[in-house]
């Protein structure tokens, strides 16, 4: 490893690279990108750029380090609870309804009595499919190489 700041940060930012880019063309992108500021000479730059890259390595570590199914607050709770409540509106919901019939019909329950509610899912599926959409658009943005981190 050199002792001049400009080899060491870089040196630094094709390790972080290598560990927070997993597929090779955007790795590639990345070193591309690496490479053009070594050359420009712009330590400042760089070294914003691997100060960053290092940041976001930190954070992925903390996530991945978690232990919980739930890793890493709202994302995950949204989606679990669109999940549940779309097995409870689809799967559990259906199954209630057919065995409160059979106990009405066995005179376990009274048959004026009505079954519980069906669940208001209006808005919460508007936010799941939003989430699914969004997710979606990243995924196309990614696979056509577009770089999303700087909208303006």
């Amino acid at each position: 490893m050199a002792f001049d700041p400009l080899s060491s940060i870089f040196e630094l930012g094709k390790s972080a690279i290598d560990k927070i880019w997993p597929d090779p063309i955007k790795r590639a992108e990345e070193m591309r990108k690496l490479e053009e500021m070594k050359q420009r000479g712009n330590l400042a730059e760089l070294d914003a750029h691997v100060q960053l890259m290092i940041g976001q390595l930190e954070v992925n570590k903390a996530e991945a380090q978690h232990k919980s199914i739930f890793v890493a607050g709202w994302r995950p709770a949204i989606g679990w609870t669109g999940a549940g409540a779309m097995f409870y509106q689809f799967i559990v919901y259906p199954f209630w309804l057919w065995v409160w019939a059979l106990c009405q019909a066995f005179e376990w329950i009274p048959s004026g009595m009505a079954p519980p509610p069906m669940l208001e899912t209006t808005a919460l599926f508007a936010m799941v499919t939003g989430m699914l959409g969004i997710g979606t658009m990243r995924s196309v943005d990614k696979r056509a190489g577009v770089q999303t981190d700087n909208i303006g």
